[in-house]
Parts: C-alpha cells; sequence; structure tokens
C-alpha cells in the first residue's frame, strides 16, 4: 500500500512538471531520444504543448483518483 502511495505521490508531481513546464519536458524527451539515436521533431510545437499540458493535467487528476480508492479502500 505504502508503495501505492508513493506512486501516486510522484504521478501527480510529474504530472505537475508536465503541466507547469511542459517545453522542458519536451525537451527532455528529446534529449533522451538523441541519446537512443532517434531524432524526434514534432510537426508542430504549439500543438505539443497543448497536448503534454493536457497529458500532465491528466496524470495529477489520474493520480489523485487513485489515491483517493487507496483510502477509500482501505
Amino acid at each position: 500500500m505504502m508503495a501505492l502511495i508513493l506512486l501516486s505521490i510522484t504521478s501527480v508531481l510529474l504530472g505537475s512538471f508536465m503541466f507547469l513546464k511542459p517545453s522542458y519536458a519536451i525537451e527532455l524527451q528529446r534529449r533522451f531520444y538523441l541519446k537512443i539515436n532517434w531524432k524526434m521533431e514534432p510537426v508542430s510545437m504549439p500543438l505539443e504543448i497543448r497536448n503534454t499540458k493536457i497529458m500532465g493535467l491528466f496524470l495529477i487528476i489520474f493520480s489523485f483518483a487513485i489515491a483517493a480508492y487507496i483510502f477509500i479502500a482501505r
């Protein structure tokens, strides 16, 4: 159970990072792909930033739902 709580907290932090700093999150992903010999460039950066923010928001909401389930099911 403690692992699920830790995972939930980590997911909220990651989602917050993606929501608040989408350009930096995209850059980190791009750098990772360069290290494994892939070149990734978004077709439309504004669209990529919007999608990253939405993904971060979804991750935050999903993490809170998991945390609520953990405490309710207990």
